[in-house]
């Protein structure tokens, strides 16, 4: 239980919240006549979808000409957290709101990229990832709006103050930008020739306001009627089972533990997912030396002098994105969840059978796992150290 302060007054409610989201939009949306919402199918992008749209159809805001809600389907979310994004651009549809699925191309897919191509698996000093398989498919569907209707549009985002102190510190540095006002969102206005204005409208919601708006626990006047109750659960915020993760992608190798899988699947009604669990150490194994090419030594830049890391590892052997592609459809078959559909799997064999690598490399180099010279970037040279590596 939270304690009670003489300051708990001064605390703003959701309606107020909710009231201050609708001046925002009152501020800056009626500028424009298309607006966009870019929704990840997390907990700020689901509250700020239903909260506009609850807005327009109580009147509280005018509608633009068009409003569009692009949903980024990465083909990692959490099984639960996809469902129910689905199940909610379903009721979006049924209420009028124009919905469209953003896909990266067949090629740049996770899985495909991975296992056709052989790029290994995603690190921090390489997350190829998010980039990829969300944020440059959003970016193209975004482009073709904006020559759709020939002029910019508004793009609205769910980043909200202590999302992350990162975040917080470009928020507070850009607070004033475009005469924008304390209280009325985090706008920045691009050049005329943009393809798109963004305003954060809540931008001032706490995190008990995110979880009150999508559980349902507001007043009778404010209740929104969207499934979105599965969400707060997915988080663990109908029982004491709070993670406080960030969910990505199911299985994400870039933290250090996947909590939010480990959380859902401690309920009885997602046991079946506890394969996924194995994905992570799936994806360490493919890093290992063992399975995957490097460079031997001589890969040099245009002007002749050899390259940072003349001995770097790079893509996986033909062997591990086999035996990888049979891992994943072993997991995914055994907890009842579709990683790689049978058209991406079409084509990851294709790729293997056509021998793809990706670009610098033709698998000529050596297996990563044969002892070698290592290369500095001078040109010297460290010779391995045989004896010990055969005794």
């Amino acid at each position: 239980m939270i304690q009670s302060t003489l300051f708990d007054s001064e605390r703003m409610r959701l309606p107020d919240a909710l009231e201050l989201t609708a001046v925002s939009l009152r501020a800056y949306g009626e500028k424009y006549d298309h607006w966009v919402i870019a929704f990840s199918g997390g907990k700020d992008s689901s509250a700020l979808v239903t909260a506009v749209v609850f807005l327009i159809l109580t009147l509280r805001i005018k509608a633009p000409k068009s409003l569009t809600v692009l949903y980024a389907d990465t083909r990692m979310e959490l099984p639960p957290l996809h469902a129910t994004a689905m199940a909610l651009l379903a009721e979006l549809r049924l209420r009028g709101v124009h919905t469209q699925i953003v896909l990266p191309e067949m090629d740049k897919r996770f899985m495909v990229y991975l296992l056709g191509r052989g790029v290994p698996p995603p690190s921090n000093t390489f997350r190829w990832c998010t980039g990829q398989i969300k944020i440059t498919p959003m970016m193209a569907a975004i482009e073709d709006l904006r020559q759709k209707h020939g002029q910019k549009f508004l793009v609205l985002t769910g980043v909200r103050i202590g999302e992350s102190a990162a975040r917080d510190a470009r928020i507070a540095v850009s607070c004033g930008k475009n005469n924008s006002e304390c209280g009325q969102g985090w706008f920045q206005e691009a050049k005329s020739d943009a393809v798109a204005d963004t305003l954060a409208p809540l931008l001032h919601w706490r995190l008990c306001h995110v979880w009150d708006w999508l559980t349902r626990l507001v007043p009778d006047e404010l209740d929104h009627g969207f499934p979105t109750a599965l969400i707060a659960k997915v988080y663990g915020q109908d029982e004491d089972l709070e993670t406080h993760a960030r969910t990505g992608c199911v299985g994400c190798n870039l933290a250090s533990r996947d909590l939010a899988l480990e959380a859902i699947i401690k309920r009885e009604e997602w046991k079946y997912l506890h394969p996924l669990t194995e994905l992570r150490p799936l994806y360490a194994a493919l890093k290992l030396p063992s399975n995957r090419l490097r460079k031997d030594g001589t890969e040099s830049r245009k002007d002749g002098s050899l390259v940072a890391n003349p001995c770097r590892m790079g893509p996986l052997t033909f062997e591990a994105r086999l035996w990888g592609l049979n891992r994943v459809l072993d997991i995914q078959a055994r907890a009842g969840v579709d990683l790689i559909n049978a058209e991406e799997e079409a084509r990851i064999r294709d790729l293997i059978a056509a021998e793809t690598w990706p670009q610098g490399w033709d698998g000529t180099e050596p297996l990563a796992s044969v002892p070698f010279d290592n290369v500095n970037a001078d040109g010297s040279i460290q010779p391995v150290m045989r004896e010990l590596l055969t005794t």
